[in-house]
């Protein structure tokens, strides 16, 4: 299933994000268990809500790299809650979306990714986890 960005963020498409199968979405146990096994699955895995600002900018920034995400949206899922809570411990932040697993490593949040951009190191890691083939 593909993603589509909300109405309220503009015409943009996001189509190049997988939206995470229900059935992964429903699964049970350990919220941080849960995070590690999701974020292992995929290449880039996003953590994300749908209405976050920021959430949208960093999946806008991956599908102008050629990069297609998985994106668990957190306000879409029963258990999102108790899955936040633990991506904001595992970051040691009060904000806990976005957060960005490549290669089944968590990279952090926004400043994180946009930080690893910037500096050069991001396309290597994307390369390295097999996201990126350029």
């Amino acid at each position: 299933m593909q993603y589509k960005a909300a109405q309220s963020w503009g015409s943009a498409s996001t189509s190049c994000i997988n939206q995470a199968p229900r059935s992964a979405v429903a699964a049970t146990g350990d919220p941080l268990e849960r995070i590690q096994r999701l974020a292992s699955e995929n290449a880039v895995v996003i953590f994300s809500t749908s209405n976050c600002c920021m959430c949208h900018a960093i999946k806008r920034l991956f599908c102008g790299m050629g990069v297609n995400p998985t994106v668990h949206d957190l306000d879409q899922d029963p258990r999102g809650k108790d899955m936040e809570k633990a991506l904001m411990r595992l970051q040691g932040s009060s904000s806990a979306g976005p957060v960005v697993f490549i290669g089944g490593k968590l990279v952090g949040a926004m400043d994180k990714v946009m930080a690893s951009h910037i500096n050069g190191t991001l396309v290597p890691l994307l390369k390295e986890a097999g996201a990126l083939w350029l």
